[in-house]
């Protein structure tokens, strides 16, 4: 949607301003990837870590040793470097080095004297030779022995970093244990992979030289089977930031969003560059000298810069002037270096492609592999050949935005001609959906402007402005906005320039509370002026007031003046403001509104706004139940906005759409499009907080409840951050509900308490719009106070039964079920809770339905029908396995088969169990079963430390060596 661009920015960056985050949430996506892994490792099967230098593979490795360490397993490794890889055993050498003499009692003399002859130990015998022949198998089977004997003493770990410069002979011994049955250690290893695939032969890669298979291949045969290959992804801008702090490097004051974006561009991601590159910016600025601007490169340190100087200097002169004129191009293709005079582009390209620097793809287009590059290339370039390198591409090209960029280099000072032509760039980015670029071509348009040219340079950077309110650079927009307003008289003038102020600020509108009172009397009595701001005034009023009946009011109004002004665009978003507000208040006159607002004529920039009538007509859908319509609606609405739009209504509209798809019961999609609006939020340097709360309750749905909870504790911090009393209620909302679903019922009931009285108190009438009732009184009545569960039921089922709300009142019949389960009315309860998910099913709440049956199963349990239970059971997991809620399948799953089922009854008397304690034997049951130790301690409400603790003390008092022999004691009778 939005294009990069390196035009000239004659503003620094250190000039504008940039609300600063004071609290940061947990870094989700490594998080993530450590979950990923301790998973695998837990079930006893084999992780492959693998990156790129500098992506954090050895930070990952040593995290997780961390961790299971803390858990008390029992953790050998080795690090190689490259210096290593020719020295015989240096590797399990390492592996071993905390190994006692007394572990090797185990051996055999042979076999001890060949370990320890490799170990470096002891004097080998003369003509023995560990790496070959007999010796070498004496020794793998000595290693195996040595390994066994540590797993029986409690779980082991191996964790071999950097791989790809293991030693051969230990490399032979890891792949001999790892194809060996029998308990085997479980394998955590690293490894080193190319950038690109044409890095892969830029360097000795030793297991791909060295053994017959090639080097991922062979690391992953090294690991216990089966083998899981985790790539480490790169960072994402908010990681990257996070880093950034981490190692005081974001500036006094903080660096603006736009330019931690483009670090992490530049740094494509990876923790190591973007460090490098922070630290040049830094000792940059430390210097006194202001912060790059949007066309100044970035400053590349000689670390960075080095390599890629050498991989340029061995090029081809003509390959090289192919870059350098594919660097200063915005968009390089074959074709336009072709035209550009360079006549041998398309050969050229195939020598840069096969160096590893460009990558071409069939269509015709030119991308440089790594990002900073180009950059490396531009500043080594004398001025003079940069000159003509633009020129050539200026002449060359016959796209507006191309010839204009080019232009703009090779131009000084005012010129109609040129801010005419740059005008007009401007207007083709904004059609392409780049209105990043646009206001870019925009400011600088009204810098080549001619100082007679009237007011045409202050609607230029107006203009601008608003471009990049839409690309979501608040600072630039609101450092435009400021220059407006000292240079302009004119009322119509000033309004917009604080229009722009206040639209800059995002969710934190109490920033701008001082601006709105200055704006009005600059409007003076013009109705066209005075429309524009009582329709923010309406914002003000909802999200800092907290009052939804005064911000009617101004909507109403607003409305009014823009309809006598014959301000259709105003008229349009104030109606949709209203009738929003009408739908939350619960006004039979909503509906009409709304209608007014779809009414022609239309308006193409509001129709496709997340303001607009068309997003609105979505949350109307909700509230009737009819979620196929919503759906249909926002996603048509998505699609043009991926097309053409803004960034901030692009990140609102997938906010709704992950909303829907989780109710839908579309778990993995609804994932994706929370990140995705998070990554959007980030990169534009939108507020963050209602991004956040999507993915919290993604997270909720289709993650896990420790990725939500962060998600939902970022999204509180942004939130109150913003004075954001909008969005507030909704993050507590999120917050409330997995603490309820984790079992923490007083907590939810306090965070859901807070959610309820801060809707009531701005005047919520229609229970649809927010539902968070049934969640609040559900956890009252299981935190016990079931009178006031029942008040909170009484108040949304007249509020829904007025409305017709069919969908509320199906999760309010759930929660009402929970009071009477709380009260022991058990019969009355699983008769409620039967109700209510036939309903939910009926209205197309999937996980609604399933949630409600896991309930049923509970109560079921408790009247002792085991059946019922384990069909209802059955059913909610049936449910939440075809939406991908993963969390849910877990709890389900361990829900099902816990305390008195079947199989503990099958074995109940078997010696085993008569030599654990309850909890060991519950741990056992469920570890024979197949579950994870994070769905036992679920299942069992205890936590992941007490499982693992528990575990431990039955490998010893069973003899076990793995979770392999724990189901074989467990499935087998005792003999005699």
């Amino acid at each position: 949607m939005t294009e990069p661009s390196t035009l000239p920015d004659p503003f620094p960056a250190g000039t504008r301003t940039s609300r600063p985050r004071t609290a940061r949430p947990r870094t989700a996506g490594r998080d993530a990837l450590r979950e990923t892994a301790r998973a695998h490792l837990e079930g006893g099967d084999g992780v492959l870590l693998t990156g790129p230098a500098g992506i954090g593979r050895s930070t990952t490795v040593s995290q997780l040793v961390e961790e299971f360490g803390a858990r008390g397993h029992r953790v050998l490794r080795c690090s190689p470097s490259s210096s290593d890889r020719d020295s015989p055993f240096l590797g399990l050498i390492d592996l071993l080095a905390t190994v006692g003499d007394d572990t090797l009692a185990v051996l055999d003399t042979r076999e001890r004297a060949v370990l320890e002859g490799a170990l470096l130990r002891a004097t080998p015998h003369p003509g023995a030779d560990p790496t070959t022949g007999r010796d070498a198998l004496v020794l793998r089977f000595a290693v195996r022995k040595v390994f066994a004997a540590l797993g029986g003493a409690g779980p082991l770990l191996l964790a071999v970093d950097d791989v790809q410069w293991l030693d051969e002979p230990t490399a032979r011994v890891l792949m001999f244990l790892a194809r060996r049955a029998g308990p085997r250690p479980a394998v955590l290893a690293a490894l080193r992979t190319p950038a690109t695939d044409d890095d892969a032969g830029a360097g000795p890669d030793h297991l791909a030289d060295r053994l017959p298979e090639r080097g991922s291949a062979a690391a992953q045969e090294m690991c216990t089977q089966p083998v899981h290959v985790v790539p480490v992804p790169p960072l994402t801008v908010r990681e990257a930031a996070e880093v950034l702090d981490a190692h005081g490097m974001r500036g006094e004051p903080p660096w603006p969003q736009q330019l931690i974006a483009r670090l992490h561009r530049a740094g494509g991601g990876n923790p190591r560059t973007i460090l490098e590159l922070g630290s040049a910016l830094d000792e940059r600025t430390g210097t006194g000298a202001a912060l790059p601007d949007s066309a100044e490169p970035l400053p590349v340190p000689d670390s960075l810069r080095r390599p890629i100087l050498g991989r340029l200097d061995a090029l081809p002169v003509r390959a090289q002037q192919v870059l350098l004129t594919a660097s200063a191009a915005l968009r390089p293709t074959v074709e336009l270096l072709r035209r550009a005079g360079c006549r041998h582009a398309s050969a050229d390209v195939d020598t840069c492609v096969r160096r590893g620097v460009l990558q071409a793809p069939d269509d015709g287009t030119i991308r440089f592999l790594d990002p900073l590059t180009p950059m490396v290339v531009l500043a080594r370039t004398p001025y003079a050949l940069r000159v003509d390198a633009h020129r050539a591409l200026a002449d060359a090209t016959d796209d507006a935005v191309e010839r204009a960029h080019h232009l703009a280099r090779l131009t000084a000072g005012p010129d109609s001609a040129v801010a005419a032509r740059l005008v007009e760039a401007a207007s083709a980015a904004r059609r392409r959906g780049a209105p990043g670029t646009a206001a870019r071509f925009g400011r600088l348009a009204a810098q080549y402007t001619p100082a007679d040219g009237g007011s045409t340079g202050i609607h230029r950077r107006l203009t601008a402005a608003e471009d990049g309110l839409d690309a979501g650079d608040f600072g630039f927009a609101r450092q435009l906005a400021y220059e407006v307003l000292e240079d302009a008289d004119r009322p119509a003038d000033r309004v917009r320039a604080w229009n722009v102020v206040v639209d800059s600020s995002g969710q934190a509108m109490s920033e701008v509370a001082d601006v709105l009172p200055e704006a009005v009397r600059d409007a003076g009595r013009d109705p066209g002026l005075l429309a524009q701001l009582h329709y923010r005034m309406s914002w003000h009023a909802w999200m800092v007031g907290g009052s939804a009946a005064r911000a009617r009011d101004h909507a109403a109004r607003a409305a009014g003046l823009a309809a006598r002004a014959g301000d259709r665009r105003t008229e349009l978003l104030a109606l949709t403001q209203q009738a929003s507000l009408e739908l939350f208040l619960g006004l039979p006159e909503a509906e009409s509104t709304l209608v007014s607002a779809l009414a022609p004529p239309h308006d193409p920039y509001v129709m496709s706004h997340h303001n607009g009538p068309i997003y609105l007509k979505h949350r109307f859908h909700l509230v009737h139940d009819q979620l196929d319509e919503a759906r249909a609606e926002l996603r048509t609405l998505v699609y043009t906005l991926r097309q053409r739009g803004s960034a901030d209504c692009l990140s609102q509209c997938l906010i709704g759409l992950a909303q829907l798809e989780i109710q839908r019961g579309r778990c993995r999609q609804a994932l994706t499009m929370a990140r995705q609006s998070l990554r959007i939020a980030e990169q534009s340097g939108l507020s963050q907080g209602p991004a956040w709360y999507a993915v919290a309750l993604a997270e909720t749905a289709g993650g896990s409840l420790s990725q939500a909870l962060a998600a939902a504790e970022a999204a509180r911090r942004h939130s109150e951050d913003d004075d954001d009393r909008l969005f507030l209620p909704r993050a507590l909302h999120a917050e409330g509900r997995i603490r309820l679903f984790s079992g923490q019922s007083a907590l939810a009931a306090q965070l859901l308490r807070q959610t309820g009285e801060m809707e009531s108190a701005q005047g919520q009438g229609d229970p649809a719009t927010r539902r968070w009732h049934a969640d609040l009184a559900e956890a009252l009545a299981r935190s016990g106070a079931t009178d006031e569960a029942e008040a909170v039921i009484d108040r949304a089922r007249s509020q829904a039964v007025r409305l017709g709300r069919a969908g509320v009142l199906a999760t309010l019949d759930r929660a009402a079920a929970a009071v009477s389960e709380e009260c022991g009315r058990l019969a009355q309860a699983a008769a409620g809770f039967e109700g209510a998910a036939t309903r939910l099913r009926a209205a197309g709440y999937a996980l609604e339905e399933a949630r409600t049956a896991v309930a049923l199963g509970r109560v079921r349990r408790r009247l002792g029908d085991e059946d019922a239970a384990h069909a209802a059971f059955s059913q909610a997991l049936r449910v939440f396995t075809a939406a991908g809620a993963r969390a849910w399948v877990a709890t389900v799953r361990a829900e099902r088969d816990r305390a008195e089922d079947s199989l503990m009854h099958l074995f109940k008397g078997n010696f085993w169990a008569e030599c654990l304690s309850s909890t060991e034997r519950s741990v056992v049951t469920r570890v024979a079963q197949g579950a994870t130790n994070r769905e036992i301690a679920v299942g069992l409400k205890l936590s992941v430390k007490t499982v693992e603790a528990a575990l431990t003390r039955a490998y010893r008092k069973l003899g076990a060596k793995s979770r392999v022999e724990i189901t074989r004691i467990v499935m087998a009778r005792p003999a005699g």
